[in-house]
């Protein structure tokens, strides 16, 4: 008869699985206290026994005459349910014994939710992967010809180095997700996840649970064993919440909390999980403004806006249209594999157009153009009739209304200081640090607010 060695019975009993041990004439010559545990048979009452004069049905005698195992076989005793595993245990060829492996059916289920649980997780962080790929954008990228853009992109470079909540503000279609990518691109969080959601695209409810995820039996439509949200996905990376602006009062307490904390908590938790992330928003609204007339936290506005970036508009940027349009008709001809150039007057009207969509409008205009452009050269009539139109109005309104140099002159300086005032504030130090950044005297910026 085999016999058990002393540290070999102490591993054995270590183990939760329950384990039978039998010679070559089926006697029972082991069982850990696990199997006792799972079976409800005594120590006593089965070792040095055959197992079948125990054990009415037991399959493991059959393993010793077919030297096959057998595995996962459902056994019952009582109300007590567990699978089994039976193998022959062979040595230098010659078989010597069989072994039983018990797990209790509760701890296969346990297991088997646990491995569910884990590949859910790990579909998430595929899917965390690819939106990381998303990110392919940089300060190369963006253009900045004209004063207001260098500077706009000089203080985003400068930003991207620290770790602080960023708020890019601008009207629509300047290129916001392009300045937080590249924001992202050019940080210590390069190589974690770039993961990005429009916040006006979902319900307040939806929007939660993709934020911050939900626990199994959450709610009604709940995912089997739940679902992590993108807070946890854009862990060590960077979450980018576009339109910030149109998340519903009672959420922005729970977005403060999170970025307080750097906890979350699932829907339907009690758990806290800590995270890593850094948190770039965007509106194209004064958010500000929001928060004074109590459309937005006042609390949270002043969370996410540490590192405030004004995106000016194209029309206020005029010289960079044509370095724009020049890197847009590249990457035109090579989608439509041909050379696309663009002529001179074509040029002239789209410099005197107003761009209300501004950078996004620019390149479907161009895209549109460049399909009619057959002989590969824009013209005026490939552009769509809303430009023409549009610049026709203009040049003919101009020539009615004409202002001096010296009045345009004055309305721009005015705007740019007032668009300084906005950023900085309208303090006193606010209005000394507006006029450091646009490299004049605080006398100056006095007195040309109020000519």
């Amino acid at each position: 008869m085999m016999k058990i060695v002393g540290w070999i019975r102490l591993i054995l009993n270590s183990l939760s699985e329950g384990v039978l041990i039998i010679d070559t004439d089926s006697n029972v010559i082991y069982v850990n206290d696990a199997y006792t545990k799972i079976t409800g048979v005594e120590y006593n009452n089965i070792v040095g026994k055959p197992l079948r004069s125990v054990r009415k049905g037991a399959q493991l005698p059959d393993v010793l005459t077919t030297g096959k195992e057998i595995r996962r076989a459902l056994r019952r005793e009582g109300d007590i349910e567990y699978f089994v595993n039976m193998y022959p245990i062979i040595l230098e060829g010659e078989i010597i014994g069989g072994i039983s492996i018990v797990t209790a059916i509760d701890d296969a289920y346990y297991l088997s939710e646990k491995i569910s649980q884990l590949r859910d997780k790990n579909r998430f962080l595929l899917k965390a992967l690819q939106y990381s790929s998303s990110a392919k954008y940089t300060f190369d990228d963006i253009v900045a010809a004209s004063k207001s853009s260098f500077k706009t992109k000089e203080l985003a470079m400068k930003i991207a180095k620290t770790d602080n909540p960023v708020l890019l503000q601008s009207e629509t279609g300047c290129g916001k997700e392009l300045y937080a990518q590249a924001i992202h691109n050019s940080s210590s969080r390069r190589d974690g996840p770039f993961i990005a959601i429009n916040c006006a695209t979902l319900s307040s409810n939806l929007l939660e649970s993709e934020l911050f995820g939900y626990e199994e039996g959450a709610f009604t439509g709940a995912k089997k064993n739940g679902k992590i949200g993108l807070f946890e996905m854009a862990n060590y990376g960077t979450l980018f919440l576009d339109e910030i602006s149109e998340i519903d009062y009672p959420l922005q307490a729970k977005l403060l909390r999170v970025l307080q904390e750097q906890t979350i908590r699932r829907i339907g938790g009690t758990n806290e999980i800590k995270i890593n992330v850094r948190v770039i928003c965007a509106c194209n609204v004064d958010l500000l403004k929001y928060a004074n007339e109590g459309k937005f936290r006042k609390d949270l506005y002043f969370r996410i806006s540490t590192f405030p970036v004004f995106i000016v508009p194209l029309r206020e940027r005029k010289e960079d249209i044509l370095p724009i349009i020049e890197l847009m008709l590249r990457n035109i001809s090579i989608n439509l594999k041909r050379d696309i150039q663009i002529s001179s007057d074509a040029i002239d009207v789209l410099m005197n157009y107003n761009w209300p969509g501004n950078v996004r409008e620019l390149r479907n205009v161009l895209e549109f153009s460049a399909v009619f452009a057959q002989e590969g050269i824009i013209q005026v009539q490939h552009l769509p009739e809303i430009i023409q139109r549009s610049v026709l109005n203009f040049y003919s309104y101009s020539s009615r209304n004409e202002k001096t140099l010296a009045e345009r002159v004055k309305e721009f300086e005015k705007k740019e200081i007032e668009r300084a005032l906005y950023i900085f504030g309208n303090t006193v130090e606010g209005k000394k640090n507006a006029a450091e950044y646009l490299g004049i005297s605080l006398a100056s910026l006095y007195n040309k607010l109020n000519y």
